[in-house]
């Protein structure tokens, strides 16, 4: 998906929540954002978004497979933290970016203001 709305005080439009699948990822590219971010749905309903590269084989995290608050690249399936980006399995062993998301009114916008 493809977003190219203008960003407001930060925050920027990625998606509306329903969008979002319950054990997969959506990847979304902004042309105000720095990389493609995959934003997905945790265990707990909360809504997560990561750099969507895998940072040992640059495979698309969105395409794999969320379970128990980790998602898992689905190349050689490193395991990574929804909250926290970290590698949690080899082979990866850095990290990739976490992204803030916001939820309003059904619409989910990252916070890159910082």
């Amino acid at each position: 998906m493809d977003v190219t709305h203008p960003p407001s005080t930060g925050l920027v439009y990625l998606c509306d929540a329903a969008d979002v699948p319950h054990d997969e990822g959506l990847r979304v590219r902004h042309a105000e954002l720095p990389e493609a971010v995959a934003v997905f749905r945790d265990e707990d309903g909360q809504f997560r978004a990561l750099a969507d590269l895998c940072s040992h084989g640059e495979a698309s995290l969105a395409e794999g497979w969320v379970e128990g608050g980790y998602v898992e690249c689905p190349l050689h399936f490193s395991r990574f933290d929804l909250k926290t980006g970290s590698p949690c399995s080899l082979p990866a062993m850095t990290p990739v970016n976490a992204y803030p998301v916001t939820a309003v009114d059904g619409k989910l916008y990252l916070d890159h203001s910082e």
